[in-house]
C-alpha cells in the first residue's frame, strides 16, 4: 500500500520520483523529511515508521536525477538494495546509494537519518568505480579510514544546522570532500582490488532485493515475473532459475507471500470487520473463489474456518 500522499509528494521532492509502500495503515503511518539545501550539498533529515523507498527504472527515465545518495543512519536499521547487492545499516553507518539507477531503501522499523545528496562529479570517481560502491556498508572498522572520517562527517552534518547560514557553504564543501575520501576508500577495498564477490553471493543478494520488491508490492495484482525482471534489470530466465534453485517458482513465491499476509491479518481480532473478499483483494488476489481454494490447500481449512478458530479477545 501507499504512504500517504503528503509523505510521497515530500519524498519524491527530495530524492527524485519514488514510490512510498507501507504494509501498516496509510492513515496511521507517520513520516518527515526535513530538507535543507546547501549549493553542491543537499541534507534531508528523515524520520519515518516502517516503509520502502522504491526508485524504478521508469521513474529515473522521469526526472533524469544522477546524483550520489550518502545515507547516515542514526536510529534503527535500512536495508539498501541496488546493482544487486544488499546493504543493511546499524546505527552510525552508512552507505552510498545512485539515483541514476533503481534502488529500493526497505525501513523495517521507525528510523531516524540523514541523507546526503551529492552531484557525482563531487566525489571524483569514474562510472566503474561509482558502481563498485553503491549498497556496501561504510562503518567504523578498525584501521579504515572511515573510523576516524565518519565520526568527522557526523559532526560536520550536525553543525551545519546550528552555524549561521554564511558559514554553511563552507562545511557544505567539508562534507562533500569527506564523502568523496570515504567513496575512494570503499572503492579500494578487496572486492575492487580483485576479490570480486562470488557468483552465489551476488546471486543471494539479488534473490534478496526482488524478495523485498515482493513483499512491497503484494497488494498490487497486476505484480507478475516480468514487472519484477524489468524492475531489476536482469531477464525473465535469470529470475526463473534464482527461484527454481530455491525449490519454488516466482509464481509461487508470490502465492505464498500473499497468502501468509492474509493468514496474518485473518488472525487479528482488529481486523473482524473487514470481509474475507476485501481480505483478499488487499493483498493482491484478483478472485476471492481463487483465493479461498489456495488458502485451503494451503492451510487446510477455508478462510471462513480459519477465522472461526481464531483464539477471541
Amino acid at each position: 500500500m501507499r504512504a500517504p500522499a503528503c509523505g510521497q509528494r515530500s519524498f519524491s521532492r527530495a530524492y527524485g520520483d519514488v514510490e512510498l509502500v507501507t504494509r501498516s495503515d496509510p492513515a496511521s503511518w507517520r513520516g518527515s523529511l526535513r530538507l535543507l539545501h546547501l549549493g553542491v550539498l543537499q541534507v534531508a533529515s528523515e524520520e519515518t515508521d516502517a516503509v520502502e523507498v522504491v526508485r524504478t527504472m521508469r521513474d529515473t527515465a522521469a526526472d533524469g536525477r544522477m546524483h550520489l545518495f550518502a545515507r547516515l543512519q542514526l536510529e534503527g536499521t535500512a536495508l539498501v538494495f541496488q546493482d544487486g547487492r544488499r546493504a543493511r545499516l546499524r546505527p552510525g553507518s552508512l552507505v552510498f546509494y545512485d539515483a541514476g539507477r533503481p534502488f529500493s531503501v526497505v525501513l523495517p522499523e521507525a528510523q531516524r537519518a540523514r541523507v546526503l545528496m551529492v552531484p557525482r562529479p563531487l566525489l571524483r570517481l569514474g562510472e566503474a568505480e561509482l558502481r563498485r560502491i553503491t549498497a556496501k556498508v561504510v562503518d567504523d572498522t578498525p584501521d579504515r579510514p572511515a573510523a576516524l572520517l565518519l565520526p568527522l562527517l557526523d559532526g560536520l552534518v550536525r553543525e551545519i544546522d546550528a552555524v549561521a547560514p554564511a558559514a554553511r557553504e563552507g562545511l557544505a564543501r567539508a562534507v562533500a570532500d569527506l564523502l568523496a575520501a570515504l567513496a575512494a576508500d570503499r572503492s579500494t577495498g578487496t572486492e575492487a582490488a580483485g576479490a570480486g564477490p562470488s557468483a552465489a553471493t551476488g546471486q543471494a543478494a539479488m534473490l534478496d532485493r526482488i524478495k523485498a520488491t515482493i513483499d512491497a508490492r503484494l497488494a498490487e495484482p497486476e505484480l507478475s515475473p516480468g514487472v519484477l525482471a524489468a524492475e531489476h534489470g536482469i531477464s525473465l530466465r535469470y529470475l526463473h532459475k534464482l527461484f527454481q534453485e530455491q525449490g519454488t517458482t516466482v509464481g509461487g513465491w508470490i502465492r505464498r507471500r500473499r497468502l501468509e499476509a492474509c493468514r496474518a491479518e485473518l488472525a487479528r481480532p482488529s481486523g473482524a470487520d473487514r470481509t474475507i473478499a476485501a481480505v483478499a483483494a488487499r493483498w493482491g488476489f484478483a478472485s476471492p473463489t481463487h483465493f479461498s481454494h489456495a488458502f485451503r490447500k494451503a492451510y487446510g481449512v477455508s478462510p471462513a474456518q480459519f477465522r472461526e478458530q481464531r483464539p477471541s479477545g
